[in-house]
């Protein structure tokens, strides 16, 4: 028997993406999460996902030199929040999975950078909230994104939408046959992690299981919600 799984593509920053190619990391690391949840009575609703995986909170070095880095776990709680369903236009739908990531990147210089990630799925949307701990300003990215990728501010920050597709892993159960391709369309909306743009990015990104292009205003939507309960959110306003 094969499973198949949609895995993001993004995550790992935009410029981060178009200078380091550490797309493909991300979506190894962000598609095999699961949540263990025990089957619910016949005619009982599904309980709601709880997050799982992810690390500690660790400081990023001296305080006051050096920004706090948000853990994969944190991420996931600020994403997986009761209006989530709501936000993405169809309430009274239960997440079948969340969970979140501590990963990070070994970039071609062999600099390595913090990358959390959570995600959380239903069955009509997966909603994908990643950081990067980069040097790379958001500001100009449009160009390095593809046709399409446009510049705009997203909670009085520079910010970035543009096009991206999830990568489509196939595999039987025994781990043999494995086969990679690409999935569904997905948007992103990157915003920096602080209001002079100094460097890093967090990542929102969604795609439909029907494989429809998803509605901006809808990635919009969750991203002005979610991202300022991201821990040291306010810290770079």
């Amino acid at each position: 028997m094969a499973d198949d799984i949609d895995a993001a593509v993004t995550g790992a920053g935009a410029v981060g993406q178009a200078l380091a190619a550490v797309a493909l990391v991300a979506a190894l690391g962000v598609g095999l999460w699961t949540v263990g949840e025990p089957s619910p009575p016949p005619d009982s609703d599904p309980p709601p996902a709880t997050c799982s995986g992810g690390e500690p909170e660790k400081a990023a070095g001296a305080p006051g030199k050096t920004p706090r880095q948000v853990s994969g776990a944190q991420l996931c709680k600020a994403l997986n929040r009761p209006d989530l369903a709501e936000l993405l236009g169809t309430p009274g739908e239960a997440a079948k999975t969340a969970g979140g990531s501590g990963s990070s990147t070994r970039l071609g210089n062999g600099k390595e950078i913090a990358t959390p990630s959570a995600q959380v799925e239903f069955g009509t949307y997966t909603v994908n909230l990643s950081a990067t701990y980069d040097r790379h300003p958001v500001a100009g990215s449009a160009g390095l994104l593809g046709e399409g990728a446009r510049q705009r501010k997203v909670l009085g920050r520079p910010a970035v939408i543009y096009a991206d597709r999830t990568l489509r892993i196939s595999f039987r159960l025994d781990g043999k046959d494995r086969a990679g391709g690409p999935g569904v369309p997905a948007r992103t909306v990157t915003v920096a992690r602080d209001a002079k743009d100094s460097g890093g990015s967090f990542e929102v990104s969604l795609w439909r299981a029907d494989g429809a292009v998803p509605d901006d205003a809808v990635l919009l939507r969750v991203a002005e919600k979610v991202l300022p309960t991201v821990p040291w959110w306010a810290a770079g306003a």
